[in-house]
């Protein structure tokens, strides 16, 4: 795939992403959602058994807070001083970063209470969008771009897809089942942290292409020195 086409289709989906993100925060501040929540919400918690809630524990634990901190120190460490990828690593570290801002300006603005009924663990501060769910995805997003460009074989991506999908799924789900979020909650924030995340591709990449191109032009006035 040619990089106009790489750059075109990381702009519409970021585009698609923030428009899909518009429209779930309109339901949600004119209550029009709470259907759509409800139902969800049934469905997920209808599934409560002692093991399961054991494993949405866990992953909500992973989805947040110090396992997050960790996972992020350890990527930047790899990133800077085994492969020397620095421009790799603040394109990491702006994603989880800017994430993370983001999901707070945006609990701010829509000031959303968390759901009170059946609540299996505890959870402070404002509901929409989720802070799991934008972690997650901005998380395990950016890693999969970065080891998808040194992953050769098709079996190794497929792997780092599934793993990626699974992780963000079931951390977004964990919320849900746990009764600390809303389906729309987990919903829109998948939505704004995957436009988040596709624009700042769209920047890298265009930064990258930039800079192959001033060097190619370097290099051609040094030959014709």
């Amino acid at each position: 795939m040619n990089l106009k086409l790489q750059l075109t289709r990381a702009f519409f989906i970021s585009l698609l992403s923030a428009l899909g993100f518009g429209i779930v925060a309109l339901l949600v501040s004119d209550q029009k959602i709470n259907q759509f929540d409800s139902v969800i919400t049934s469905l997920v918690q209808g599934r409560e058994a002692p093991a399961l809630t054991n494993i949405m524990r866990f992953f909500t634990f992973i989805g947040g807070g110090i396992p997050v901190v960790v996972l992020t120190i350890i990527v930047l460490f790899f990133l800077y001083q085994v492969l020397h990828h620095r421009r790799e690593l603040i394109l990491f570290a702006s994603v989880v970063v800017g994430s993370a801002l983001l999901n707070e300006t945006l609990k701010v603005i829509f000031h959303r209470a968390r759901p009170t009924l059946h609540r299996i663990v505890n959870a402070n501060g404002f509901s929409f969008p989720s802070g799991h769910s934008m972690a997650a995805f901005s998380l395990y997003g950016i890693l999969a771009y970065l080891l998808w460009r040194h992953i050769s074989t098709p079996v190794g991506r497929g792997l780092l897809i599934i793993i990626s999908i699974t992780m963000i799924t079931a951390i977004g789900v964990s919320r849900i089942y746990l009764g600390v979020h809303y389906p729309s909650d987990v919903l829109g924030g998948f939505l704004a942290s995957g436009s988040w995340l596709t624009v700042s591709i769209w920047f890298y990449q265009r930064y990258l292409e930039k800079r192959k191109l001033k060097v190619s032009a370097e290099k051609t006035r040094e030959i014709r020195k």
